[in-house]
């Protein structure tokens, strides 16, 4: 059921522009130098024909494309070789000849980032990892995946069900994400406040080095200090040290009651008072806290044609809760609800119950992307803030944009993961810049992180010196150079030095 109540008289960071269609190369949008890696020749096809077969090596510019390009069509590389491994061995094989002849490549899973890190600069051959989609086990007593890193997300948590569990990670892209790409970007999602993201939920993984070597992480343990933990270097490194093969994740019970609360509310403030009310209120089995603005719901009812369920309001939340037992759940979530409005810090909410209500009350806060590629020109930014200025930041660049363009904010206020979109009538070079040199300047002195859960990438790298200690980037690099020496690892992405 769903039931209602009124109070009475009461993500450059990743910079997206959404084209019609395919943008120019980034080499040339960007005008970045080439390094000296060597280019494609007809003996090193020889080699991965022999090696794969003809028919798991990409070669047609037609479908090569969908490669190149990444889903938001800001960034397009010129990859003329696209390989589709089956193992981990192929793997191995495939970097060990790359790295003896100076070839640059891309890793690849389902092609869903935002900053560019998925797809090549130049010409780098791309690997794959879709073929590499097989789930190995499914621990029934202590709830371990191990799978190849080209399982899909949603595939994961639809196998999971079968048994109890599901997923600790959600995203709007779980129907085309790999869970090895979840893994190299240290993914996030909807319900970080609940599960945590990959780096407290991997137990163990495998890795393929640069030079082709294996090295085998993998533990179903999770207590286990014998050393360093050299898992974590994988985990969010985005494929600059190391390709990730397989991995071994912890999954949570899956809950037999999810309900969901949808609130409209009058300022930021009551936001952070019914944040804190629900915190002690829901306390265990609190799963979600996501918050949008007006003008974010305005632009999806615009874009996608999806009306608030309350009314219009300045702010919203979209509250979850999951557990064992629907009544006490649900009365939980009824008697913060009723609290708030009494305390008048909502002024109207929501709530719902039924499976097929709650997933359509959860689309307004999914679909949010979907409307922002509809639009022309928009630029997305992926931040994290103390929670006390998770709005400052919307408002300050709203002051700074003035009549130049739209700002919208939005994201998971559980963890301070503030999503913010500027939609402008015409992209230009200098608009961006306008834009990005005030936020990430802002950023810091708001004692923030340009990343949130999308990564460094290829957009952000320029600007990991504004919020990186000078010496732990000089340890990102001699890292870097240690496990990748001639860089042949998703080169001009993350942390890069010209070879």
């Amino acid at each position: 059921m769903i039931r209602s109540f009124a109070a009475d008289g009461l993500k450059r960071f990743a910079s997206i522009r959404c084209f019609s269609s395919t943008p120019d190369f980034t080499k040339n949008n960007y005008n970045v130098q080439r390094g000296g890696y060597q280019s494609l020749e007809e003996d090193h096809i020889k080699y991965f024909q022999t090696l794969l077969g003809e028919n798991r090596l990409v070669m047609d510019l037609s479908d090569l494309e969908q490669y190149n390009v990444d889903w938001f069509k800001h960034y397009r590389g010129n990859s003329k070789l696209v390989l589709k491994p089956k193992t981990t061995e192929e793997v191995s094989k495939i970097l060990s000849y790359c790295n003896k002849n100076k070839l640059a490549v891309c890793p690849q899973g389902g092609n869903t980032g935002v900053v560019g890190g998925q797809v090549p600069v130049f010409d780098e051959i791309i690997i794959s990892m879709a073929l590499m989609n097989q789930i190995e086990s499914v621990d029934e007593h202590l709830g371990v995946l191990v799978c190849q890193s080209g399982c899909i997300l949603e595939n994961l948590d639809n196998e999971l069900e079968k048994k109890g569990f599901m997923m600790p990670l959600d995203l709007g892209a779980k129907g085309s994400c790999h869970i090895g790409g979840n893994v190299s970007t240290n993914a996030g999602g909807l319900r970080l406040l609940r599960y945590g993201n990959m780096h407290g939920n991997v137990l163990g993984l495998e890795a393929v080095k640069a030079n082709g070597e294996i090295i085998d992480l993998m533990s179903s343990l999770k207590k286990d200090n014998t050393g360093f933990h050299l898992k974590h270097l994988f985990i969010g490194s985005e494929g600059t040290l190391g390709v990730v093969t397989k991995v071994a994740i912890q999954c949570a019970v899956r809950p037999k009651s999810i309900n969901l609360a949808f609130l409209g509310l009058q300022s930021f403030p009551k936001v952070l008072k019914t944040f804190m009310q629900a915190k002690q209120d829901l306390g265990e089995i609190l799963s979600a806290m996501e918050v949008m603005d007006s003008a974010t719901m305005d632009f999806v009812k615009d874009k996608l044609k999806v009306e608030s369920p309350i009314g219009e309001y300045p702010f919203y939340l979209v509250i979850e809760t999951s557990g064992s037992n629907d009544e006490h759940d649900a009365d939980k979530l009824h008697k913060f609800l009723e609290t708030t409005l009494i305390k008048h810090f909502a002024l109207n909410g929501t709530v719902a119950t039924e499976p097929s209500k709650v997933k359509e009350m959860w689309q307004i806060r999914e679909r949010i992307p979907d409307s922002f590629v509809k639009d022309d020109y928009v630029f997305l930014y992926d931040v994290t803030l103390p929670i006390p200025d998770y709005f400052t930041l919307v408002d300050d660049v709203r002051d700074h944009l003035g009549s130049k363009g739209k700002v919208f904010g939005f994201g998971h206020l559980g963890d301070g993961n503030l999503h913010i979109q500027v939609a402008v009538d015409k992209y230009t070079h200098e608009i961006k810049d306008f834009i990005e040199d005030y936020m990430y300047s802002r950023v810091v002195e708001l004692k923030g992180s340009i990343s949130a859960e999308h990564g460094i990438g290829f957009a952000k790298i320029k600007y990991l010196e504004k919020i990186k200690d000078k010496n732990a980037l000089i340890f990102m690099r001699q890292m870097k150079r240690l496990m990748d020496p001639n860089g042949i690892l998703n080169p001009y992405k993350l942390i890069f030095e010209q070879h």
